[in-house]
């Protein structure tokens, strides 16, 4: 009789332990998407995925880009597998794609694929960004 009531506790306490990884999980999976754009800043949105490797090529020139422009462009990464319901609402088709945003947020670019750090500088230059 004790053995059947330890393996009701194991299997309670199994139990417990998965409902509360779940909970876990759904709430770490739960994060808000940054704002885009950014009010009064210009913006570079890229759409990506952490396992998308063209993605994860950017990601040290974003850094960068990020540290150099900081409080003069706000360069926000979006991960669509965590965000996937703005996939519709920016209207992403292929990844990664970037989004430039002026100061009034309005789009002024749009770029499908890897794009190398002189080149967005370019694309943020056109916006102003010096």
């Amino acid at each position: 009789m004790k053995a059947v009531g330890s393996g009701a506790w194991a299997f309670r306490y199994g139990l417990a332990v998965l409902l509360v990884g779940i909970t876990i999980s759904v709430a770490a999976w739960a994060v808000e998407p940054p704002e885009i754009p950014v009010p009064g800043m210009v913006t570079v949105a890229s759409f990506g995925a952490v396992n998308c490797v063209p993605c994860r090529m950017m990601v040290p020139i974003r850094e960068e880009l990020q540290r150099e422009y900081e409080g003069r462009v706000a360069i926000v990464f979006i991960d669509l597998h965590r965000h996937y319901e703005l996939i519709d609402q920016y209207a992403i088709r292929v990844i990664p794609t970037l989004i430039f945003y002026d100061q009034n947020g309005n789009e002024a670019k749009r770029h499908i694929g890897f794009m190398d750090k002189k080149s967005i500088e370019a694309e943020m230059a056109k916006l102003g960004v010096e």
